[in-house]
């Protein structure tokens, strides 16, 4: 076979492998949403293991009926209901329910925490986890190894298989409000509470101290495919920032969560990604939040 024969055919192989074979439909595509908040951890008798109060069921609960006015199929998951099984199980139906072409907005509020690599993918030997109901804070042997950490590796590729079953004419978009270098401290005071989620303790088996990696893009480029749809990736903060709740007519939210919900009174979420840099110009102009930045991850 002749060399110009040969490329030929590699690409059509190429482009057949991104061929998702989808039933014809008339009817317009869906939206689909899986919204995970988490405010009371269980604590255990060990406190070192227990993670402490925040307000992440708000976020949902802030979020949900503005999504469900613009169509949105939803599902949530809210403290007990937000276990790691739950958490995986539903991205696993999330994937199996959407079509191509399809809006899909995923959301996590809650805890987050570094996470000692162990695949030797990262160059500052941490991974960032969300932190299911049932993960416990530290290593203890024995005891809990991490094994319900939600590590960014794993969430991608629930992530990719959502994108690669809505393609290219669909659109994913994830919101993390979460941290992975807060001090996990709170005020003494009602009026003056300081809700920090996430913890300057990472998850070591090894007994490692974590550093967190000083990078201040506010915009990073993940690695796109013509096999998968695009997706834009929003973070309350850079990783070595502290998120901090604020309070809003006596309720206390994530910031990412307050403004997007802001935005999405007015902008519904559609292909039109103009209302991105309009969430995040909103946090900069909020003098509680002068010391963290939204970060967006996107592969356009």
């Amino acid at each position: 076979m002749s060399s110009n024969r040969s490329i030929l055919l590699n690409v059509v192989i190429m482009i057949m492998t991104c061929i998702v074979p989808q039933p014809l439909t008339l009817t317009a595509q869906e939206r689909h949403a899986l919204l995970v908040g988490i405010s009371d951890y269980p604590q255990y008798t060990d406190n070192d293991a227990s993670w402490p109060k925040i307000h992440g069921v708000n976020d949902v609960q802030l979020i949900k009926p503005i999504l469900k006015k613009q169509g949105f199929r939803i599902n949530t998951l809210q403290d007990k209901t937000a276990t790691y099984k739950a958490i995986t199980k539903s991205l696993v139906k999330l994937k199996d329910e959407v079509r191509e072409g399809d809006i899909v907005y995923v959301h996590f509020s809650g805890h987050g925490q570094a996470v000692e690599d162990e695949s030797g993918d990262e160059e500052d030997g941490w991974d960032e986890a969300f932190i299911p109901y049932d993960a416990q804070r530290r290593y203890k042997i024995n005891v809990y190894a991490g094994e319900k950490h939600l590590p960014d590796d794993e969430l991608n590729e629930y992530l990719n298989a959502i994108r690669e079953k809505i393609g290219q004419r669909g659109i994913l978009y994830v919101v993390i409000d979460a941290c992975h270098a807060g001090s996990s401290y709170r005020g003494d005071a009602v009026e003056d509470s300081i809700f920090v989620r996430g913890t300057d303790i990472g998850f070591s088996k090894s007994g490692k101290n974590y550093a967190p990696r000083i990078d201040k893009r506010g915009n990073i480029r993940i690695k796109n495919s013509a096999c998968l749809s695009p997706i834009y990736m929003l973070e309350a903060c850079r990783s070595y920032e502290v998120n901090t709740e604020i309070k809003q007519d006596g309720k206390y939210y994530g910031p990412i969560s307050y403004f997007i919900s802001q935005q999405l009174l007015t902008q519904p979420l559609s292909y039109d990604i103009n209302w991105i840099e309009n969430v995040r110009k909103a946090m900069d102009m909020d003098v509680r939040l002068i010391r963290q930045h939204m970060v967006v991850e996107s592969s356009k």
